[in-house]
């Protein structure tokens, strides 16, 4: 068998079977194919797609390329949420007292941020004293505690999607459906879950520019999901605008805390909610999505989420009272108040051009080795529908003196308005699953 042979069968679109797929991946795992080849097979896969079959097998070979992580000793139902990666998206923190409320585990592996969108773990490590597992036995014991339990992402954990991935980079072929969901779903596979909840975000600041795309995705990955037994919920979510109104590690907890004492953000709320009762028709507990959501709202309501989310504090090493008194989070030392130059409706922000204003004052890493500042960010006082005067802010850029102009120069960017009223934009645009939701 020969990598060129299998090369061209894909090139002329003639369907692999699964010992040429496992040949040339674990030649490839090995550096035995060269990446020149490996290139014209992902630009074939690029053009010519996968079938069901063939992406089973790739994901299956990518997902066994490393560890395979079941988490024995774990006494929860485990929901393990990915998000897509979106500006503000701050859910996780919010979930970590929310699914604890629902006797729900989760127990994942999250990563740092890199451009314009926040990483998980950068968000929590704005808490001070706060510290992530470190071993998989410490990372049990804490989702048994306190219901979450998160780590970094290591090496052994699918190391061929890895290596593919910065090959893909570099061969513009990163935007292919099957490779992404391949990408995604090969490291949910990799870490047991009982149910995946995945939300793809849509739009501007998004990877997937359009619904049409993103739903493309949706189903290629609960597909995936079919073929490994595993339940799959999709929701595609709204990016034309940041989630919320904060941008900013320290912004972002306070404004998930907000929304656990019932104060948050319309579309960030709804967000939470829906994935929370998602998680629990998952479960079983609920029949319906209304009936989930109206038990969230109790539990926000009755504190019960807001308890559990100190707890997780505490647990991880930070200061619980913070979630009662902000000023024990890292603070900015400036603002800048960025202001609208004409009247009108808000009709765009766009996300991604908010995310780098954050990322330039230091809020995420333009290059791997940047350090973070976790004081600083943007703080919305205006969404896409609402109405603005001449001179009303817009924003407001929390700063240490750092890029100060260029943050503003990709806020000017950002925004669009216009005279003729704007309807508010939906959070939620479509839900797909593989177990009838």
């Amino acid at each position: 068998m020969r990598a060129v042979d299998i090369i061209q069968k894909k090139r002329d679109n003639i369907i692999l079977n699964s010992e040429e797929i496992q040949f040339l991946l674990e030649e490839y795992l090995q550096n035995r194919v060269p990446d020149y080849q490996m290139s014209s097979f992902l630009m074939a896969v690029y053009f010519n797609g996968m079938t069901k079959d063939e992406l089973k097998v790739f994901t299956e070979l990518m997902m066994n390329s490393g560890e395979v992580i079941k988490f024995d000793g774990v006494e929860k139902f485990l929901i393990d949420k990915h998000s897509t990666g979106g500006v503000g998206d701050k859910t996780t923190i919010a979930l970590a007292g929310l699914f604890a409320a629902f006797d729900i585990g989760t127990a994942k592996l999250s990563g740092r941020g890199l451009g314009h969108t926040g990483g998980t773990i950068d968000k929590f490590e704005a808490i001070p004293g706060f510290k992530f597992p470190d071993r998989r036995d410490e990372l049990v014991k804490m989702v048994n505690s306190v219901g979450t339990g998160i780590m970094g992402y290591s090496d052994t954990i699918v190391p061929l999607d890895k290596k593919l991935y910065s090959l893909r980079d570099v061969t513009a072929t990163v935007s292919s459906i099957p490779l992404i969901a391949s990408s995604i779903m090969s490291k949910k596979l990799a870490v047991y879950a009982d149910g995946i909840i995945l939300d793809v975000k849509v739009g501007s600041g998004a990877f997937m520019k359009n619904l049409d795309l993103a739903r493309d995705l949706a189903k290629t990955m609960i597909d995936i999901g079919d073929s490994f037994d595993r339940k799959v919920v999709t929701l595609l979510t709204d990016m034309d605008q940041p989630l919320g109104y904060a941008v900013g590690n320290t912004n972002e907890i306070i404004e998930a805390i907000e929304t656990l004492k019932g104060r948050g953000p319309e579309d960030f709320t709804e967000l939470v909610e829906t994935i929370v009762a998602t998680a629990l028709q998952i479960k079983g507990d609920v029949k319906t999505l209304e009936e989930g959501k109206i038990k969230v709202a109790k539990v926000i309501k009755n504190g019960a989420a807001l308890q559990h989310l100190k707890d997780f504090i505490e647990a991880a090493g930070g200061n619980p009272s913070l979630v009662d008194d902000y000023k024990l989070l890292p603070h900015h030392k400036s603002e800048y108040e960025f202001k609208a130059i004409k009247s009108g409706w808000i009709s765009k922000i766009e996300a991604e051009e908010v995310g780098k204003s954050a990322m330039v004052l230091g809020a995420g890493r333009a290059t791997k080795d940047d350090v973070i500042d976790h004081s600083v960010g943007v703080l919305l006082n205006k969404k896409v529908g609402d109405y603005v005067q001449v001179g009303e802010v817009l924003a407001t850029v929390q700063h240490n003196g750092k890029n100060l102009d260029s943050a503003i120069k990709f806020l000017e960017g950002a925004y669009t308005i216009v005279e003729k009223k704007v309807e508010k934009n939906k959070v939620i645009l479509e839900i797909l699953s593989n177990i009838g939701l």
